[in-house]
């Protein structure tokens, strides 16, 4: 994946956690590695959680199957963008 398309998916997945979760900050202010979860984060819960599979099912198709895979996962928008690519490779090419 090149830095490029790397960054176009982050991008995505920062626009889904604004508009999806009605965060009252600008998608680009979004660490890369910035815990979702927790007060150290953006301070999402478990009702966000479950919006943000949502989001992530419907833009890329993947499904995030069960509550460890998706802890992993929902860990930061980078892990989120790594699940993504793991699952499904075709958005690694751009």
């Amino acid at each position: 994946m090149t830095d490029a398309s790397r960054s176009e998916l982050k991008s995505r997945i920062k626009a889904i956690l604004v508009d999806r979760l009605k965060l009252d900050r600008a998608p680009e202010s979004i660490g890369d590695d910035e815990p979702l979860f927790g007060p150290e984060g953006l301070g999402l819960d478990s009702i966000d959680a479950l919006e943000l599979v949502l989001g992530v099912e419907q833009e890329f198709g993947v499904k995030i199957e069960n509550e460890e895979v998706g802890m992993e996962a929902l860990a930061s928008v980078s892990g989120l963008a790594d699940f993504i690519v793991a699952k499904k490779p075709s958005l690694a090419v751009s």
